[in-house]
């Protein structure tokens, strides 16, 4: 008797969550620790700063990328951090400014 053997696309779809983050995305979070781990060095000791100074400078590399991580990549579209960034800053359409459009109406 032979054996039947059928391929099939069973596997699951997710790429995993470590964190609470999914996939990959807790790698830049724990790459600005380390960052800010070393600032901490660097501006407690070499610097020679005080200790709350130093620590409100090491805090913001990884507030400010625990933040991307938590709102605008963790649970939303591939793009949507750079859409949402597009969308601030410059309107986040293919049309040219009201002003242009205007002066192409006018004349």
């Amino acid at each position: 008797m032979e054996l039947r053997h059928t391929d099939t696309n069973s596997a699951d779809d997710s790429r995993g969550r470590v964190f609470g983050l999914d996939g990959n995305l807790y790698l830049p979070v724990v790459i600005a620790a380390v960052v800010g781990l070393g600032l901490l060095a660097v501006c407690g000791v070499g610097l020679r700063t005080g200790w709350t100074v130093a620590g409100v400078i090491a805090g913001i590399p990884l507030a400010i990328t625990l933040a991307w991580a938590v709102l605008l990549k963790n649970g939303r579209p591939p793009a949507y951090d750079r859409d949402w960034v597009e969308q601030y800053l410059g309107g986040g359409d293919f049309s040219r400014s009201a002003g242009q459009q205007r002066g192409l109406l006018d004349g």
